[in-house]
């Protein structure tokens, strides 16, 4: 202004300076930096702090009040800055040790200018210079938070779990922000691995030695959790109950194996009910393959280098020291939802034992409680997710203040798909629905289901054989031989089923006190969890009624059928299991094995057996038959090491004493010697 006013020949006329004061005097009622061009205007040198304060809101200001504001035409263009991840690094030559070491990534600040980077030069033009700078022929405003973070460009390093999540998600959180982030090549196509199902750069088949043939989805799920335990991560494979959650384990272990540098024993901790069904699946589909119990007294680790350690939750809690100091190429934590409170004993000490990879299973779904959710993960993966109390904040907070306002039809679930986004190469979830997978499954899948007793069982069973097998050698004949032999063998079936129903006890505890109800409790949950429903048959209407309380007691819907049960309520309760009001149908096998259509069940459990098996397949056709449209899973409980193994055992391998049992049941065995009968129902130490 003062340039202009000082030329001779102005044409703006003689009273443009005063206009000019009044103008100004006006003006600077609006923006405050005006009135140091009072009294006579001439020039005004902007702070940084007023350039940007008049770029950012003044400019509009003044408009309203007349005052144009006029910028060169040059000086547009959008400058940002945006965090980067990994870029200044090389992919890691070893993504196992990267992972599972304390490998680190870079993150810092990006500059762009319309979304073109900056080089390190201009990046420092920008640090260096003002509220406006001069940049590819522009004149650009530098808004004071991206000349902060040009002048400190690094930010802390991430971990090397923390830069897989932001590569997952795209974000990071920096200073309580949540702030986007771009990942380097590298990491992005660690990302695309990662989030492809059959992704991965080596072929993976299933293992030489296995006994089996993999069906195709379990074929991948083995080649998912090979690739994620050879990257030094974990997972949680989360198949519905029936899907091979075990046989896949198992080929897993077998083809780390294969490599000399995955060897090791695969620890697996389950509940007691679960230990029988492991060694027996061990031996069926990896002959040959060392397996052991870590339980009960006398348990050892000398020796275990190889195989399979397998040992219970209880055990794992009490040795947890014992079994940390041991080396382990992989540990799995079967039914792992035991462990979903990531506060209790337990889980605090699952997390002392060491491994080069991690393993959870569960037949149960976790992605709706976010919490449980992170427990697993965070045994699996640790650091993926964060601390708990970070967990809270960062996700689960904002993930049910979404869910709220998505109820009301107001807004969207963006959290909740950016946390889906981080854990779903870590989860894999299949059910037997899915379109790929139940054309593969059979009909019906008949598994036995080995259980230990309880040391009050085995001191009962001991104590039966002793005195009835006394009784039968004292040279008892004839009929009364026969009824020896059938008390003796009732007496144990009971036994093997609850001390309860041998001692008559209507109304005693009954948790803790039966290897089966145990399982049984186990399988019902998981089976509740998933959306089926089960028939449970038993011989004894007694053992029916201590189920129906247990399992009232449990909170677990449950309704019973037996021969006493009228025409009408019989009819009544079939109508109402079908009709999805409760999940769990208690059953007598002579009242219920024929005449009723029950196909909303798909798992079929024979708590005690007929050791007939065409009795037992009648019972099994309550669910499996005409109208049922999914598969139907049956459970044979069997209790280890007593009768009932060995005449399972007999009934497999289809001996000529099978047949007699076929055709009459349990009077066959009384035509046995006492030497053959004392053979057959002797208990045997499975440890």
């Amino acid at each position: 202004a003062d340039d202009l006013f000082a030329r001779a020949d102005h044409a703006l006329g003689p009273r443009a300076q005063a206009d000019t004061v009044l103008a100004v005097r006006r003006a600077q009622a609006v923006w405050r930096p005006l009135e140091r061009l009072l009294p006579v205007p001439t020039a005004l040198e902007l702070t940084d702090e007023e350039l940007r304060d008049l770029l950012g809101g003044a400019a509009g200001r003044l408009a309203g009040h007349g005052v144009d504001v006029t910028w060169p035409e040059t000086s547009t263009g959008a400058l940002t800055a945006r965090a980067v991840a990994g870029a200044d690094r090389t992919p890691p030559a070893d993504l196992r040790s990267f992972f599972g070491g304390d490998g680190t990534v870079d993150l810092r600040w990006r500059l762009e200018l319309d979304g073109d980077p900056l080089t390190d030069d201009e990046a420092a033009t920008v640090a260096d210079g003002g509220a406006v700078v001069r940049l590819r022929g522009r004149w650009i405003l530098v808004d004071a938070r991206i000349a902060r973070k040009a002048r400190d460009r690094r930010l802390p390093p991430l971990t090397a779990v923390e830069a897989l999540a932001v590569a997952l998600t795209g974000h990071t959180d920096i200073g309580g922000e949540r702030v986007r982030v771009a990942p380097s090549a590298w990491l992005d196509a660690l990302r695309r691995a990662l989030t492809d199902p059959d992704g991965g750069d080596r072929p993976v088949d299933q293992p030489a030695r296995l006994t089996a043939t993999l069906r195709d989805y379990q074929l991948r799920g083995l080649r998912w959790m090979d690739r994620m335990t050879s990257l030094g991560l974990g997972g949680c494979l989360a198949d519905d109950m029936g899907l091979g959650k075990t046989i896949q384990l198992i080929s897993l272990h077998l083809l780390r194996q294969e490599r000399p540098e995955d060897r090791g024993p695969t620890l697996v901790v389950c509940p007691a009910s679960l230990l029988g069904n492991w060694e027996r699946e061990v031996g069926r589909f990896a002959p040959g393959t060392p397996v052991r119990r870590y339980h009960g007294p006398g348990r050892t680790l000398d020796g275990a280098d190889e195989g399979f350690v397998l040992t219970t939750y209880g055990t794992m809690r009490l040795d947890a020291a014992r079994l940390g100091a041991h080396t382990w190429g992989l540990v799995v934590a079967d039914e792992a939802q035991h462990v979903k409170n990531p506060h209790s004993s337990t889980a605090k000490a699952l997390r002392l034992i060491g491994a080069r990879a991690r393993i959870a299973l569960t037949g149960t779904p976790v992605e709706n409680n976010l919490s449980e959710l992170w427990a697993l993960l965070d045994w699996t993966t640790p650091g993926l997710l964060g601390t708990h109390r970070r967990f809270r904040t960062r996700w689960i907070a904002p993930v049910e203040a979404e869910r709220v306002l998505a109820a009301n039809g107001d807004g969207e679930q963006h959290t909740a798909r950016l946390l889906a986004q981080l854990v779903r190469p870590f989860l894999l979830r299949r059910r037997k629905t899915d379109p790929g997978i139940a054309p593969e499954l059979p009909p019906k899948t008949e598994t036995d289901r080995p259980v230990a007793l309880t040391a009050e069982q085995e001191t009962l069973y001991r104590k039966q054989v002793e005195t009835v097998m006394g009784e039968i050698r004292a040279g008892a004949g004839g009929i009364a031989r026969s009824g020896l032999v059938l008390k003796l063998l009732t007496g144990l079936k009971q036994i093997c089923n609850h001390p309860a129903q041998f001692l008559k006890e209507d109304q005693a505890p009954l948790t803790g006190r039966s290897g089966k109800l145990e399982l049984l409790d186990e399988l019902l949950a998981t089976i509740t969890a998933e959306g089926g429903a089960a028939l449970v048959f038993t011989q004894y209407v007694t053992m029916a009624r201590l189920l129906e309380r247990h399992l009232r007691d449990r909170g677990t819907p449950a309704a019973l059928l037996h021969g006493g049960t009228p025409v009408a309520k019989r009819e009544e309760l079939v109508r109402r299991f079908q009709d999805g009001e409760f999940p769990v149908f208690l059953l007598s096998l002579k009242a219920a094995g024929t005449g009723l259509n029950l196909t909303r069940a798909d798992h079929v459990v024979h708590y005690d057996r007929w050791w007939n098996p065409a009795v037992e397949a009648q019972a099994t056709d309550r669910a499996h038959r005409i109208g049922q449209t999914r598969p139907v899973q049956v459970h044979r409980l069997i209790a280890e090491g007593t009768v009932e193994d060995r005449i399972a055992a007999l009934l497999e391998a289809k001996k000529e004493l099978a047949d007699a049992v076929l055709g009459s049941g349990e009077q066959a065995l009384t035509e046995l010697s006492n030497d053959e009968l004392a053979t057959l129902v002797e208990l045997r130490s499975m440890a």
